[in-house]
């Protein structure tokens, strides 16, 4: 079976808050347009569109290029490997795809950071970013007991989803100190619309200095042990929503060759990468959230249209809400304990069963992947590398092709036919 061949002016991988405003920015222009996303609804993470849900005013504004006439949009569509110069393979439940673009915008977004703790793995315990997805898409919680613990805004986001779907939210444990909240809270007043959010998501459950310990029970978790300041007590309750922050998606910009910076896509002041017309906009060159992402798709959906000129008017709006993202880093950056959670027995690899003290001690990732199964299940290290990077300050490798389970028809399509000579 033969794949389809699209081709394409603008090339733009993720339709959340930035892979939008790329798009949106770029269709002024006069340029072909295909946006894909692995997800089969738009908004990213951040504005899953689920059953029920109601858009807000922002989300539907952005959500009406989809009906450009010079757009196409691919939902439920996966990047499997780069396919030559300026081509992407892509898979989709149907068929195979070959898209070849001219500019390659990258919106690839954010995933939770997952660190191992006791129980971490009984059923009822999630993330606190995979708690909202959940939520969104008609998980019922009503009249149940949800603790959300780590650290981050993103606990209070979750707490409110959990509420509204009438959970009990028992707390909301945060690791970071008063010392580091308050004057983050006394700064708020530069970033308005963060100001007015803060007010609105505030709840008397809110604990600082505390972070989890253990998730017990034996079939499914029945409490969590915390310890806030020198006290620990157990809660009990029939969810645990924990997230330790986001960590920016760079597999498909690692594969193709971009620079990394930290553990996010390198880009300058156009959100261009070190490839030529290979752009990167949003949390996968650095968690900043959706004012940012929206703002920085924006720069890159016009420079690589060609309206330069308008993307420097913006410069000035991304450094205010580049100003809050490092704030937020520098107030909920993570204590050393929480990496020192993990007992031997406790598993680091849940997809294989791998525990912590078959990968501790080991020189790197793949000294431990060679020792172990780890990263070798349905997840592909997603979550065991990038919490054994945090944990052990390893290096990812470069990702090599398939970038994700796909189709043997689809991967013979990559291949060079062999010579039958």
């Amino acid at each position: 079976m033969s794949p389809q061949h699209l081709n394409c002016d603008i090339l733009i991988v993720g339709s959340g808050p930035a892979g939008l405003a790329a798009a949106r920015a770029a269709s002024r222009s006069e340029q072909s347009i295909v946006l894909l996303d692995d997800n089969p609804r738009p908004g990213g993470q951040i504005w899953r569109q689920g059953p029920g849900a109601t858009p807000s005013a922002i989300v539907r504004e952005a959500l009406q290029v989809l009906e450009h006439p010079r757009l196409r949009y691919l939902p439920g569509t996966r990047v499997v490997a780069g396919a030559g110069a300026n081509t992407l393979l892509l898979e989709n439940t149907e068929q195979a795809l070959l898209v070849r673009y001219r500019s390659l915008i990258l919106c690839c977004g954010a995933r939770e950071l997952l660190l191992p703790f006791p129980g971490w793995t009984l059923p009822g315990v999630t993330g606190a970013g995979a708690l909202q997805a959940l939520l969104k898409n008609g998980l019922p919680v009503a009249g149940e007991r949800v603790v959300i613990a780590g650290s981050g805004p993103l606990l209070l986001a979750s707490a409110a989803s959990a509420r509204q779907a009438g959970a009990r939210v028992e707390a909301v444990v945060e690791q970071a100190p008063i010392s580091a909240l308050a004057p983050f809270a006394a700064g708020l007043w530069r970033w308005p619309a963060k100001l007015g959010q803060a007010a609105g998501l505030a709840t008397l459950a809110y604990r600082c200095n505390a972070h989890v310990l253990e998730a017990l029970g034996e079939q499914r978790l029945e409490a969590v042990r915390i310890q806030q300041g020198q006290q620990i007590r157990e809660i009990p309750c029939e969810r645990l929503a924990c997230g330790f922050g986001l960590v920016p998606n760079t597999a498909l910009a690692s594969h193709l060759g971009c620079q990394l910076q930290g553990n996010a896509i390198a880009v300058d002041r156009y959100q261009g990468t070190s490839l030529a017309q290979v752009y990167a906009a949003g949390e996968c060159t650095g968690v900043g959230g959706s004012e940012l992402a929206r703002i920085e798709g924006e720069i890159a959906g016009l420079v690589a249209s060609g309206q330069t000129r308008q993307a420097v008017a913006l410069t000035h709006r991304r450094a205010h809400w580049q100003a809050f993202a490092d704030r937020v880093r520098e107030t909920f950056a993570l204590k050393p304990q929480l990496l020192r959670l993990a007992r031997p027995d406790t598993l680091l690899c849940r997809c294989e069963d791998v525990p912590y003290a078959a990968v501790a001690g080991k020189a790197d990732w793949n000294q431990a992947k060679l020792h172990s199964r780890c990263g070798m299940g349905a997840c592909q290290g997603r979550v065991c590398a990038t919490a054994a990077q945090a944990l052990f300050g390893w290096n990812p490798p470069t990702p090599r092709p398939p970038l994700v389970p796909a189709r043997i028809e689809t991967l013979l399509m990559e291949l060079p036919t062999p010579s039958m000579k």
